[in-house]
């Protein structure tokens, strides 16, 4: 029994850990129809970097993507948005999408329609607030989510976004690894999963050589899905 409960305790910490740092996608849901794990686009892959800390490396990422006039998208956390207004209009300013992270990065698989909906609403509303633009995308936390939020999503006339390659540079600091995961098996319409991150900054050059090098531009989610 002792063991039991031990081994019980180990697994509710992992799970807190990963539920707010990353790792893989936990999803409860038979609802894909408004669930987008890549593209159809035969010309482009997407940078995706969900934003919850790391401001210094944001605009450290910024400049690496303006070097290779690449675009990509930024989910945002709307508790870091709210400390972080201008970091915000800056990435919106160099062209790069801003779409939901919720606001509390919570884990949206264990949250009723109304939890969903209280959690993402004042996300989305601030940052349209900042960026004067209605945003369309919604990435959840850890890409743990449910009917319920699929189903909120709608409501608010967001589509829901995973991902297809996860560079897990949140957790690793190796930049060979982060660079091999985002581009082992590179494919015309991946999305790939990423962080603001020192060990990421680092990575992304040859991310982004690669990308270019195999005939690929590096694009925003909305314009991978022709919209």
């Amino acid at each position: 029994m002792v063991v039991t409960n031990l081994l019980l305790c180990a697994i509710i910490v992992a799970t807190a850990v990963v539920g707010f740092y990353g790792g893989s996608a936990v999803t409860v849901s038979d609802n894909d129809g408004n669930v987008y794990y890549s593209s159809q686009s035969e010309d482009s892959v997407c940078l995706m970097f969900n934003v919850y800390q790391g401001t210094e490396e944001v605009a450290a990422i910024l400049d690496v993507l303006d070097s290779y006039s690449a675009k990509a998208t930024f989910f945002i956390g709307g508790s870091w948005a709210d400390d972080n207004v201008d970091c915000v209009r800056e990435i919106y300013s160099r062209g790069h999408e801003i779409a939901s992270h919720g606001y509390f990065h919570k884990d949206h698989s264990s949250l009723s329609y109304d939890e969903n909906l209280e959690e993402i609403s004042p996300s989305v509303k601030l940052l349209n607030m900042i960026c004067n633009r209605n945003i369309s995308l919604f990435a959840p936390p850890s890409g743990a989510f449910n009917d319920y939020t699929v189903n909120a999503c709608l409501e608010l006339g967001l589509k829901v976004i995973m991902w297809s390659k996860d560079t897990i540079d949140w957790r690793d600091s190796d930049v060979n690894l982060i660079v091999s995961r985002a581009t082992n098996r590179l494919q015309a319409g991946d999305f790939i999963l990423m962080h603001p991150t020192e060990s990421t900054v680092k990575a992304l050059p040859s991310i982004l050589n690669y990308i270019g090098n195999s005939g690929l531009a590096a694009c925003t989610v909305s314009y991978s899905l022709g919209e």
